[in-house]
């Protein structure tokens, strides 16, 4: 019904000059003493005959629009789809929408051709920044003795390559497509080498590991899932100045990974996995990007995995990973 009102708003002078017309022979007519039930008669004939020129005109403008919005919902819209113009106006107002999508075509092409350019030089430079990244560690690993100093270095020169890998996955992630290899893994396979990655921290700052092994096989991809749960114990071993990092599962396949560190405010806690968010921690750290958190819920839900947070204001944080078997292709 709001369509038709429209269409009759969009005819309004048509209709008003129908009926000045018909005030105006009325008037006429008066005037010349001549039988004004004539004009009335007239009038009804004329709208007549316009009521049926009106639902065949609504059925033709009815159709369009309902054309017109089909396009508006499809994922590629081109100019080609526009229904036939009725008249020199809208032919002027497509020749204008043909102009307009050229134009869009070209600036398309031209940031898709920039956007491929750029993930191309910082995949390169990922990759060799690399080299370097190595070098010094095997420089720090060749040095007499194991002090303070050095075990500082190789921590720092850790968190460096770790941005790295950042980097990479997230040009991974908005490309075209990904390396996933879904198959069923050890889930204490691929711990064990996230907890390898980080026991030089744990010894370091006096933080203790609890963790038995969970004799558990879940259907993911090992590399991606591994950077998940990397990210998730950097984080927890930045905010957690002494005390337990804990990894447990829960039935039904649901791992758990608990610190006491400073936690999360309440405020902050909804918003943890928002691209660049970083929360009242963050800005008070100085140095939190928040995108680490953003690419955990990004590969976990490519993953088929769910993964959430609770928290406590200095009673330690909760992240919670999904693990159930999703419908995946494996191979």
């Amino acid at each position: 019904m709001g369509l038709f009102f429209s269409y009759l708003k969009s005819h309004r002078k048509i209709i008003g000059a129908f009926l000045g017309f018909c005030v105006i022979f009325a008037v006429v007519f008066a005037l010349y003493e001549l039988p004004v039930g004539a004009v009335g008669y007239g009038a009804v004939i004329c709208a007549f005959v316009g009521l049926i020129l009106v639902v065949w005109d609504y059925g033709a403008f009815y159709e369009k629009h309902k054309r017109l919005e089909a396009l508006s919902r499809e994922i590629t819209v081109t100019a080609a789809g526009l229904p036939v113009p009725w008249g020199p106006l809208e032919e002027d107002y497509q020749a204008v929408i043909r102009v307009l999508y050229e134009d869009k075509l070209q600036l398309t092409d031209q940031m898709r051709e920039r956007y491929t350019d750029l993930v191309e030089y910082y995949t390169v430079w990922a990759h060799q920044v690399k080299t370097p990244i190595a070098a010094m560690g095997l420089l720090l690993q060749g040095e007499d003795g194991d002090t303070a100093q050095s075990r500082e270095l190789r921590e720092e020169l850790q968190r460096i390559e770790q941005y790295v890998e950042m980097v990479l996955c997230y040009l991974r992630l908005e490309g075209p497509a990904t390396d996933y290899v879904i198959r069923e893994y050890d889930l204490d396979g691929i711990l064990k080498q996230a907890v390898r990655k980080y026991a030089s921290q744990f010894i370091r700052r006096k933080i203790r590991l609890e963790y038995e092994p969970l004799g558990s096989r879940v259907l993911t991809d090992e590399k991606w899932l591994l950077f998940v749960i990397e990210q998730v114990l950097s984080n927890a071993l930045k905010y957690t100045r002494s005390g337990t990092i804990s990894i447990a599962l829960e039935a039904p396949k649901t791992l758990c990974i608990r610190d006491t560190g400073i936690g999360i405010a309440p405020e902050d806690l909804p918003r943890i996995f928002e691209k660049g968010y970083t929360g009242f921690n963050g800005r008070r750290d100085k140095k939190a990007s928040g995108i680490g958190l953003y690419l955990c819920r990004r590969i976990c839900r490519n993953l088929g995995h769910d993964i959430s947070a609770s928290s406590v204001p200095g009673g330690g944080t909760e992240i919670r990973i999904d693990l159930k078997s999703a419908e995946l292709e494996t191979e």
